[in-house]
């Protein structure tokens, strides 16, 4: 019988609990300090295609967040974040680039830029964590992970889509 997520002691690859837990609470932190991240990526867009992606990134980036509670439920965990320095130093680098393109017409260009490192970030997360709740057998919190990695994936692909038709082109 598949491990329903619960921590009971005999689950597959139980070593990687403390690891996966750990991962889990870096990634609430991550998608937390990205909602504010991306309001201000959309107030500072000059393109009403790559604002309207940061604002419906946004949405989503809530719902990943709300996803995750679920995951921490799932496998008997409180949802508790940890300050996650990588996106910490992802988001202080296109709060830079912000200011230094500010009136430059490569501004979108840069943005989409910083927000891709973003993006990667994230997919390497989930996608560890996808795996991680894979070999314990968290079947819940595996398909939960995988539909956040799919989402965010989908979201790089937008950001290339906007970068090759608007922002990394002469108009």
């Amino acid at each position: 019988m598949a491990n329903t997520g619960k921590n009971n002691g005999n689950m597959p690859n139980e070593h990687l609990h403390e690891l996966f837990v750990d991962e889990l609470r870096d990634v609430l932190s991550a998608e937390k300090q990205l909602l504010k991240g991306l309001k201000k990526m959309a107030t500072k867009a000059n393109s009403e295609t790559l604002k309207s992606a940061f604002e419906e990134h946004h949405k989503q980036t809530e719902g990943h967040v709300e996803r995750l509670k679920q995951v921490f439920d799932s496998i008997g965990s409180t949802a508790r974040a940890k300050n996650c320095k990588a996106m910490e130093g992802l988001l202080k680098e296109a709060e830079e680039i912000m200011e230094e393109f500010e009136d430059g017409e490569v501004l979108d260009a840069a943005l989409i830029a910083a927000a891709q490192k973003v993006e990667h970030y994230e997919i390497a997360s989930y996608g560890c964590l996808v795996t991680y709740a894979k070999l314990m057998e968290h079947t819940e919190a595996e398909e939960l992970l995988k539909t956040t990695l799919d989402e965010e994936k989908e979201t790089d692909v937008k950001l290339t889509d906007i970068a090759m038709s608007e922002a990394n082109v002469a108009q």
